[in-house]
C-alpha cells in the first residue's frame, strides 16, 4: 500500500501530477482542484494516494487533501462509478460541497459535472447517503473539545448535519461538537454550512 508520496513536483498537466521521490517519478492521476493547490514545478509537495490494482495493470491516484481522497474512495464504492467519473466529480465539486449534495439529496448538483447523468447522480446520492454513518474515516484534524448536547444531536436536522460531516471525513466527536453549538431550529443545510465554516477555522 502506498499511503502518500512526498517529493519534488516535476510534471503538472491536465489530470496528472508527477512527484519525484528519491530519483523515482510517481505519476498520479488527480483532480483539477488538487493541481490548483500543488504550486509550481520544482516545489516540494505531498500527495495522499490510492493504488488501484487491475488485471491489466495498476494506476496511482493522488490528492492534495485527505478529505478529497476519502470522497474519491467512497465514489469508487458506488456501482457504476469508476475512477474517471470520480475524478470528474471532484474536479468540479470540492469535498465540502460534495458532502452537502449527498446529505441533502441534491443530485442535480452532480449532474452539472460533464458525463454524469441524472441516473448516475441519483445512484451516487442514494448509495452514499445509506453508507454515511458507516464511512467514518480517521483524520488527525481536531477541534477544541467541549460538552456535546446529545439530546440535540439524537435526531432531526442535527442528525442529518452530523451524518453529512461524517461522510466528509470528520470524526464523530468533531461533527457532534460542531453541530451542537448551533441553533437547533436551523435547517439541515444551514447547520451543515455553519458547522463546516466553524470546523474550517481549526484546520
Amino acid at each position: 500500500m502506498i499511503y502518500s508520496v512526498r517529493g519534488t513536483l516535476i510534471i503538472k498537466e491536465a489530470g496528472l501530477a508527477v512527484v519525484e521521490c528519491a530519483g523515482v517519478g510517481y505519476g498520479c492521476r488527480t483532480t483539477y482542484n488538487t493541481l490548483a493547490s500543488l504550486g509550481n514545478i520544482g516545489d516540494e509537495v505531498i500527495l495522499y494516494t490510492y493504488l488501484q490494482v487491475r488485471e491489466d495493470g495498476t494506476e496511482l491516484f493522488g490528492f492534495y487533501d485527505k478529505r478529497e481522497l476519502g470522497c474519491f474512495k467512497m465514489l469508487l464504492g458506488v456501482s457504476g462509478v469508476g475512477p474517471k467519473a470520480a475524478l470528474s466529480i471532484l474536479s468540479d465539486i470540492d469535498p465540502n460541497n460534495f458532502a452537502l449534495a449527498v446529505a441533502t439529496g441534491d443530485f442535480k448538483q452532480l449532474t452539472k459535472v460533464k458525463g454524469i447523468g441524472p441516473k448516475m447522480a441519483q445512484r451516487i446520492v442514494l448509495e452514499l447517503k445509506d453508507k454515511i454513518s458507516k464511512e467514518q474515516m480517521n483524520f488527525t484534524q481536531t477541534i477544541p473539545s467541549g460538552p456535546v448536547n446529545k439530546a440535540f444531536i439524537s435526531g432531526g436536522a442535527a442528525s442529518e448535519a452530523v451524518d453529512a460531516l461524517l461522510v466528509l471525513g470528520y470524526t464523530q466527536a468533531e461533527a457532534e461538537g460542531a453541530v451542537s453549538k448551533l441553533d437547533p431550529s436551523l435547517s439541515p443545510e444551514e447547520l451543515i454550512r455553519l458547522a463546516l465554516k466553524g470546523l474550517a477555522k481549526f484546520k
